[in-house]
């Protein structure tokens, strides 16, 4: 019998969209690859193996200990660490050869006193979490950092808070307050790279690609937009399974679950998956949701539990127990998206995706 829930994840997938990126971009930009969270749920290092392996000449995450985990699976080349780093957490991301993101002289300061680094100062031209919004502050750390024995300026950078809405005009804005910076940083320090993109950024508007871009979402076949990713040329590199461990009649007026959320109106047949939101699929989906069986839709019928979801296979069935079940991806002509539960959840499908657990078997082909 297959294991309980299983995420079978492909590599070639993921060339693919590095490919279908890489032929995006305009001028000289290069393909930045975000592998944070674990490749956003998928697996970091099998994630940037493929994506190196594709052409991506950059990889980013968010911290220090996923910038050494990628140097301990063997990972070499540029690595940006983007997020805020304690003070602990700066020894890690230098010793794991990373750059740093920088937006004040105390932190350019801790950096050269460990023994300096390179530093891509942030200006924050609307995204209002970490950078400085005041240019001439901005210049200062540049400055700063020029100044400090061991360090390099080895970029400009923003962030944008609507590129993924398409019809938004902030992200034009954002990108005129943030050129003049960047455009200093790069005359003032040749080789530095001046970058901003995310994946909806790269997708929409060949003006955000400057120097690099930094594609997450987007590698992993998910669309940023939040429609779907064939649209936009993207093969999604997960499919999420489970497997029908138990198939049982149920009479009308009977009840499944927990709390009794579901009493069958008619005759049925209820088929019981053991997945459930221990592995990070989510209580939320309740009634809200469809697997694939044998092909066809079926709905989860009950409240989703720690370890179960149950789901309605109808009155005349030819479900039988090993059936595989599919949660996210294609059986026969019929598919489920990351795209679609998330909109089930009223969420996006990044968090469909960093939120499946560990108990969940990830396997790379």
């Amino acid at each position: 019998m297959p294991v309980r829930a299983h995420a079978a994840l492909d590599a070639a997938a993921v060339a693919h969209n590095v490919t279908r990126l890489r032929r995006a971009l305009t001028g000289r930009a290069r393909l930045g690859v975000v592998v944070k969270a674990e490749g956003y749920g998928h697996g970091a290092p099998e994630a940037a193996r493929a994506a190196r392996a594709a052409g991506a000449d950059w990889l980013a995450v968010a911290t220090g200990a996923e910038a050494a985990a990628l140097r301990a699976a063997g990972l070499e080349g540029r690595i940006l660490v983007m997020g805020a780093l304690t003070p602990d957490e700066v020894g890690i991301a230098l010793d794991a050869r990373a750059d740093v993101v920088a937006w004040t002289e105390g932190f350019v300061a801790r950096v050269a006193a460990l023994g300096g680094a390179r530093v891509h100062v942030k200006l924050d031209t609307g995204m209002g979490r970490l950078g400085t919004r005041d240019p001439q502050q901005a210049r200062g750390v540049v400055a700063a950092a020029a100044a400090a024995e061991g360090v390099e300026v080895a970029g400009a950078m923003t962030h944008f808070a609507t590129a993924d809405e398409r019809d938004d005009p902030f992200m034009a804005e954002q990108l005129a307050a943030f050129r003049p910076f960047a455009d200093e940083v790069r005359a003032a320090h040749p080789g530095a790279l001046a970058h901003a993109a995310n994946s909806a950024a790269t997708l929409r508007d060949p003006a955000t690609h400057l120097d690099l871009v930094r594609a997450g979402v987007a590698v992993y076949g998910l669309d940023p937009f939040q429609r779907d990713a064939s649209e936009e040329g993207l093969r999604p590199v997960l499919r999420l399974t489970s497997t029908v461990a138990a198939v049982k009649p149920i009479a009308a007026g009977q009840s499944i679950g927990y709390g009794r959320r579901f009493v069958a109106d008619r005759e049925t047949t209820i088929a019981t998956l053991p997945i459930g939101y221990g592995d990070g699929w989510r209580r939320a989906l309740t009634n809200a949701a469809d697997v694939l069986i044998r092909g066809r839709r079926h709905p989860l019928a009950g409240t989703v539990s720690m370890d179960n979801v149950t789901v309605d296979v109808g009155p005349v069935t030819d479900v039988e127990v090993g059936d595989e079940a599919v949660l996210i991806g294609a059986q026969g002509e019929s598919r489920i998206t990351a795209e679609e539960i998330a909109g089930r959840l009223g969420t996006i499908n990044y968090e469909v995706t960093t939120g499946l657990l560990p108990r969940i078997r990830r396997e790379w082909r």
